[in-house]
């Protein structure tokens, strides 16, 4: 009797037999994902799942959803896509218009119709406008939803492309206007103009109707770098050019200057954030610094006049300090006043200082505290704000209230109510934490009918990187095809994300991932442990790093499951580095390529510790085709291996949709509806409750 090929392995890492389903469009590669495909879709595309992908589309196309708007000289811009404008619109009106019930909208551009004039499959990726006038674009399109863009200038008073106007091919650009005849070029494209991770190496002066291959280079970082980009300093006369070359993840060397290169390196750790407007500086280290003979914690949040800082003053005033519980979760300036945004406990703060009346403090106030609330500016162009903030407020089984407010005691104005996308009638929001191996408490919502039955069919989930906070938000995917049917939902914040701050993020990072990946474990066990339910009734689902972790919970955590839906996955963590934008992770992670990192990443990497004969609930494994962020690679490889041993693991990969579930609401919904009836047939649930068309 043959034996199952256990490779790669641990005690040989590179002995990989799979290589080949890397070559994302090689043709036996294709085969491979067809026959897979077409078996996953035979086995879970019935009327259940056509019902509820159908249903889940109506809802995400739904007329009455809220148009999130961005103000750009006045005006309010808005990207929409319904059931007949499938690819989208891109449009604009007014806000008196948009307080109406029913908006004026103009529409700027039909991608439907470019695609089906250019029969390209043209994707939105987003448009950056030359202020103040904001009638010149450039308009930034991708194939199928990947990351790479292709650069197309737009002329909002003809509504056309302009003619000999700024073109670039495909790429991961990152273009800025400088003026209406010059671009702040940041690209990969060009002969030795790419890092390791994909990313520019250059910022380049590009100059109406020149070659952007040719165009000047004002400012290079070397291939080991992560990416370098620039922009330009619009409060300020004369002209400054800020340049910043991203060393890594987690670190940035910032510099001031002009059309000529930069001048002035702004004297800051390499891992501190660092925003400054209309003359103030707000900055906010990772690691603990010592500077004027003080020594600031780590998210301390720092202020002082941008000149003074330049001219050696060094005097900070301090306007946040976190706590064990406390955590700065992101700052920005708007209308001459700093916003921060703050978890306290997982409730949220919005804390505001105007650094010309002596950094005065106030808030912003009359916003809920539970679930996702977040405020960012309305006006796209810091220099153009006024201090006006939208904020959004929702929660599990509460779908979001869009608002237009301003920092002080006046209460936010209601913009748009998002209309109800399932019942949620009876269902219940609970807050519990569960202890890790370490003693650690590790929160995690709950949402569900009330009371524990032992026998609740939960779907969790989890991230626990890249300092992401988690939070339980609406979800029209989760909320009709789980909650909807009587399911319950989890949402754990396991270390690595952001949630409480920076020691949060530390603590799951690089050697501290293992210890992400058995918070989750630990959740699963507490849910079993107050009698929500059993393990065989537990699905969990992740993606990207998330997927990282559902395939560890495959692997270290077996018994703790009843079905693993692991998506767009990071899994083996040999090779990540040498796949796509693998490089740029490396400060997360760690470098495999490192004797001293290997050591602890073996542990974490799926594809190698997978061994034939253990107890691995069912998986699906899926992935796009078109995600040229994490490699499909990892996804075909590990169900390979699966399979190989003879797991009931399933494969499924659309074409396109990049990193993420689909381009459209159609093909997400396609996407979701099968990854939850996989869950749920896996764990032996088959509720009655179909959700009709919204």
């Amino acid at each position: 009797m043959l034996q199952p090929d256990p490779r790669p392995t641990l005690a040989a890492p590179d002995d990989d037999p799979y290589l080949w389903l890397e070559e994302i469009d090689g043709s036996r590669a294709l085969a491979w994902v067809e026959a897979q495909n077409a078996a996953t879709l035979e086995a879970y595309a019935d009327g259940r799942f056509a019902a509820d992908r159908d249903g889940l589309k109506a809802a995400l196309d739904r007329p009455d959803k809220i148009a999130g708007v961005t103000r750009r000289g006045g005006l309010l811009y808005n990207f929409w896509q319904d059931a007949e404008h499938p690819r989208g619109l891109w449009r604009r009106t007014t806000l008196d218009s948009y307080r109406s019930p029913d908006p004026a909208w103009e529409v700027l551009l039909d991608l439907d119709a470019l695609a089906r004039e250019e029969n390209e499959d043209w994707v939105w990726a987003g448009a950056i406008s030359l202020p103040p006038a904001h009638e010149r674009v450039l308009l930034q399109l991708s194939r199928g939803g990947g990351d790479a863009t292709l650069l197309r200038e737009f002329d909002l008073s003809t509504r056309r492309f302009v003619p000999d106007g700024f073109v670039l091919p495909e790429g991961k650009s990152y273009p800025a206007w400088l003026d209406p005849d010059t671009v702040l070029l940041a690209s990969p494209l060009g002969e030795d103009m790419a890092t390791r991770s994909g990313y520019a190496r250059t910022v380049r002066l590009w100059r109406r109707g020149s070659d952007p291959m040719q165009a000047p280079v004002l400012f290079a970082a070397g291939p080991e770098s992560m990416v370098v980009y620039g922009a330009p300093d619009r409060g300020v006369v004369p002209e400054r050019i800020v340049f910043v070359e991203r060393t890594g993840f987690f670190d940035a060397a910032i510099h001031i200057g002009d059309r000529t290169g930069p001048k002035t390196r702004l004297d800051l750790p390499t891992d501190a954030e660092a925003q400054w407007h209309r003359g103030s500086l707000a900055v906010r280290p990772r690691k603990p610094w010592t500077v004027g003979g003080t020594t600031y914690a780590p998210d301390t949040v720092l202020g002082i006049g941008l000149d003074a800082f330049l001219a050696g003053e060094r005097g900070f005033r301090v306007l946040f300090e976190p706590g064990p519980r406390r955590a700065l979760q992101g700052f920005f300036w708007t209308g001459g006043q700093l916003v921060l945004s703050v978890l306290d406990d997982l409730q949220a703060r919005f804390p505001v200082f105007t650094p010309s009346d002596g950094w005065r403090e106030s808030a912003v106030r009359g916003l809920p505290e539970l679930g996702m609330v977040q405020v960012w500016s309305f006006d796209s162009e810091e220099e153009e704000s006024n201090g006006d903030l939208l904020a959004a407020a929702n929660d599990p089984v509460t779908p979001a209230t869009l608002m237009l407010t301003r920092p002080g005691p006046a209460s936010p104005t209601v913009l748009r109510q998002a209309p109800a996308l399932f019942d949620a009638d009876g269902l219940v929001v609970t807050r519990h934490e569960a202890v890790s191996v370490d003693g650690e408490r590790i929160p995690y919502v709950q949402a569900g009918p009330p009371g524990e039955t032992g026998e609740a069919p939960v779907h969790l989930s989890g991230y626990g990187g890249f300092q992401v906070s988690n939070l339980a938000g609406y979800s029209a995917v989760i909320g009709r095809l789980w909650l909807a049917k009587g399911g319950t939902r989890v949402v754990a914040n396991i270390r690595g994300g952001g949630e409480f701050g920076t020691r949060w993020h530390e603590a799951g990072r690089r050697e501290g991932k293992a210890l992400s990946h058995d918070d989750f474990a630990a959740v699963a066990a507490d849910l079993v442990r107050r009698g929500v339910t059993r393990p065989q009734r537990i699905a969990a689902e992740g993606g990207s790093n998330g997927g990282l972790l559902i395939a560890n919970m495959l692997t270290r955590y077996p018994d703790r499951f009843g079905a693993l839906l692991c998506t767009i996955p990071l899994i083996d963590m040999r090779r990540y580095h040498r796949l796509l934008a693998g490089a740029s992770w490396v400060a997360e992670y760690g470098d495999p390529d490192v004797a001293q990192d290997w050591a602890f990443l073996q542990h974490i990497s799926a594809y190698h510790v997978a061994e034939a004969g253990r107890p691995y609930p069912p998986i699906l494994i899926a992935t796009t085709r078109r995600d040229d962020r994490v490699h499909p690679g990892h996804a075909r490889k590990m169900a390979a291996k699966l399979q190989a041993m003879g797991y009931a693991a399933r494969f499924y990969e659309p074409e396109a949709g990049g990193h993420s579930y689909g381009k459209n609401s159609a093909e997400t919904a396609a996407f979701a509806a099968l990854g939850m009836a996989f869950l749920r047939r896996a764990i032996g649930w088959e509720p009655e409750v179909a959700e009709s068309a919204a």
